[in-house]
């Protein structure tokens, strides 16, 4: 890209986001712990469904310590209603070794990050970037969405493109010295305007130097002429999509029931194997003891419950 382009259209999608931006708690702060709490619950969860849960959180262990120092079951019993409750655990691991071996202060290296439990390469990156305001590149699905189609292609094509070259494309677009709010837009723009299903791309800031709509426009023009013409060209050809898996009764679900029926006791309370399997299958029998158990031995390898004999608690 030339640099004139690049210059353009780095200020095109600045000054987008700085007209556009929602006012979202985790935007006004630098405090990489609370920074953190918003990533990993933003983790597969709408925005409009962790505000409340972020600021809840944050009020039941306002420091790191105290969320280091909590029973995990008080931390589990918070994340009611944001689901993948194994985050939860992770989250509370990583305060504990930033307290215990960091002396209470997160590391500021994407590195060093990455070896925090439950934090991956996404993660790392947006904490190096939103707390510590450094110019570094990473990929959520908005990033790898919008750095595709503006810079790749329709999404037919530029599904082959790997994170690597992704990673790569994106470290070259970051601004110097501008890295938070490049970032910040970049997903602003995949979460507003450039979205999955149906892209606004008449109002994208990217517009002008996107080679999907560009794609997508010359093909118009394609088919416009060839109708004029008196030419009936094929229908193109539909890109195969893939169909999502049913929720309701997988093993993630019931994992999720088991959980929520736990947190459901007394503070220090435990369920009987033999009370809890009906409460997860109306029709349980006899012979779903063993998944039964080996989901529990699941949970309990995952952090998310204790087994204590023929009983089972949150830990």
């Amino acid at each position: 890209m030339p640099p004139a382009t690049l210059q353009a259209l780095r200020e095109a999608l600045l000054a987008w986001f700085a007209r556009n931006a929602r006012d979202l708690p985790w935007r006004r702060t630098r405090d990489p712990y609370r920074i953190l709490v918003s990533e990993i619950m933003l983790q597969q969860t709408q925005v409009e469904r962790v505000v409340p849960k972020y600021h809840a959180f944050l009020e039941a262990f306002p420091p790191l310590e105290r969320l280091a120092d909590a029973p995990t079951a008080e931390v589990i019993r918070l994340w009611a209603g944001l689901g993948y409750n194994r985050r939860a655990v992770n989250l509370q691991r990583t305060a504990r070794v930033v307290v215990e071996e960091h002396g209470g202060s997160f590391p500021r290296e994407v590195a060093a990050l990455r070896r925090l439990p439950g934090v991956g390469p996404y993660t790392a990156g947006a904490v190096a970037c939103f707390a510590f305001e450094q110019d570094v590149a990473f990929l959520d699905t908005n990033i790898r969405r919008v750095l595709r189609r503006a810079c790749i292609g329709p999404d037919e094509l530029a599904g082959g493109v790997g994170d690597r070259e992704l990673l790569a494309l994106g470290a070259a677009l970051v601004p110097p010295g501008r890295g938070w709010a490049w970032n910040q837009a970049l997903i602003e723009l995949g979460a507003l305007v450039c979205t999955a299903a149906v892209p606004a791309c008449p109002r994208c800031p990217l517009r002008p130097a996107c080679r999907a709509y560009a794609a997508r426009a010359a093909a118009d023009e394609a088919l416009i002429g060839a109708m004029a013409a008196g030419v009936h060209p094929l229908p193109a050809r539909r890109v195969a999509e893939r169909k999502a898996q049913p929720y309701a009764g997988s093993r993630r679900w019931y994992r999720g029931r088991v959980i929520d029926a736990l947190r459901a006791l007394p503070p220090g309370g435990a369920l009987p194997l033999v009370e809890l399997g009906p409460r997860l299958k109306p029709d349980y029998a006899s012979a779903d003891e063993p998944w039964l158990r080996a989901l529990v031995a699941d949970l309990d390898r995952d952090g998310l419950l204790v087994v204590e004999g023929e009983r089972v608690r949150l830990p």
